[in-house]
């Protein structure tokens, strides 16, 4: 995948002491398994390769699906704009051990994929947390695949020898895109069946993971060279959290309601419109919204405060000048005209709307997972204190819609 504007663009590195690994990790095999970007601490390696932002042309076509337009032109548009970039992480580095890692599951949101929120997720890794980025299955994303058993003519076909057909030569890639609404279809019944189907695939992770740290084998169809073995006891599976952006952010709060082993959660800019109203009271974990300037409306506002708690911490910050889409990578990878016709930016910087966010995000994990680290630097983000934040919101809710 080649790009001729790349110049100064790119996703920024981590900021942390540690450098970030990343793998991906497929188990079982079919729609209903779990698929994941496994981000994590790791040792400095001179021969590892960062993966390629965009892993295969099928998701340049999933977005172009997502956003309307003919495939043909898109792919040949996405791979001048962003078939160059490269995931700020060694692909299959080895872990570094040093101590037990906190664990973060985190949910993209509509049209996305596991890829596109590497710079929150790089971040996190390299402050020593462990972070699976997960991949929905629910026809929310803009393309994800899995593996179907070949039929016995594919089979036929292959002519391949028995002695040395692995696992995935039995196999077939099949690819699942974006589903659209159809004309005249109700938006919550689907949104609502695919929030529970998100949050019931962060907890499928947070499952894999705890296999994987108490040492069970497990088997990765993904074939990649990263031991997994290395993870075992790497984990501290009594600080675990959910984030997630958009739609992930809903799928957040879904999640801390269904699953009390996550101990708190951060939602960038969520959309609240998937949830039952129901599940509000039923969730007692902390929550952060780290809201967009530009996306918020009223009710989906009145909706986060129905949140509200005078005995669980539940905090609201506002980033200035930013848009929905500052949380993802696209806004690092677009010139200013471009990024600003695309709504991929706002007029903040995008890398200090990023590093305000992420700063935040480990100051409310190190209060709410009890971390020995110094996030606690930045406390007064969480409320808020900052020339480029705004405590709460800046959308006027009538006190009467909440």
């Amino acid at each position: 995948m080649g790009n001729a504007c790349s110049n100064h663009l790119g996703i920024p590195p981590a900021k942390g002491p540690n450098a970030v690994g990343c793998t991906d990790f497929m188990m079982d095999h079919t729609a209903q398994g779990s698929f994941f970007r496994l981000y994590y601490p790791c040792q400095e390696t001179e021969k590892a390769e960062k993966p390629d932002w965009v892993p295969c042309k099928e998701y340049f076509n999933g977005l172009a699906d997502f956003m309307k337009i003919n495939r043909t032109l898109s792919e040949r548009i996405f791979n001048y704009l962003f078939g160059s970039f490269k995931i700020p992480a060694y692909l299959d580095a080895p872990f570094k051990s040093n101590g037990k890692c906190p664990v973060v599951i985190f949910s993209h949101g509509l049209g996305a994929f596991r890829t596109l929120y590497s710079a929150i997720c790089a971040e996190l890794a390299s402050r020593g947390f462990i972070v699976a980025s997960v991949e929905h299955r629910d026809e929310s994303a803009s393309a994800t695949y899995y593996f179907r058993e070949k039929t016995e003519s594919e089979k036929a076909n292959d002519n391949v020898p028995k002695t040395s057909a692995s696992a995935q030569d039995s196999m077939v890639r099949e690819w699942m895109y974006y589903r659209v609404l159809q004309h005249g279809e109700s938006e919550f019944p689907l949104r609502n069946k695919q929030v529970k189907q998100r949050a019931d695939e962060c907890i499928l992770a947070l499952d894999r993971l705890t296999q994987i740290n108490s040492g069970i084998p497990v088997q990765n169809v993904l074939q990649t060279k990263f031991d997994w073995t290395t993870l075992e006891n790497s984990m501290d599976l009594c600080r675990i959290a959910a984030m997630g952006h958009s739609f992930g952010g809903a799928t957040v709060i879904e999640a801390l309601c269904k699953e009390v082993k996550f101990k708190c959660g951060v939602a960038l800019d969520a959309w609240m419109f998937p949830l039952d109203d129901e599940i509000f009271p039923r969730v007692k974990q902390p929550i952060f919204f780290i809201n967009s300037e530009k996306f918020q409306w009223a009710g989906n506002i009145s909706r986060m405060k129905k949140l509200d708690s005078a005995s669980i911490q539940r905090k609201m910050i506002t980033i200035r000048g930013t848009v929905h889409q500052s949380f993802p990578d696209f806004t690092f990878l677009t010139g200013n005209w471009i990024g600003k016709l695309m709504k991929l930016k706002g007029e903040i910087d995008p890398e200090i709307a990023i590093d305000l966010s992420n700063k935040a995000t480990l100051a409310f994990l190190q209060r709410h997972l009890g971390l020995e680290a110094n996030f606690n630097q930045w406390d007064p983000l969480i409320d808020g204190q900052d020339e480029n934040l705004i405590p709460g919101t800046n959308v006027t809710v009538l006190q009467s819609s909440i």
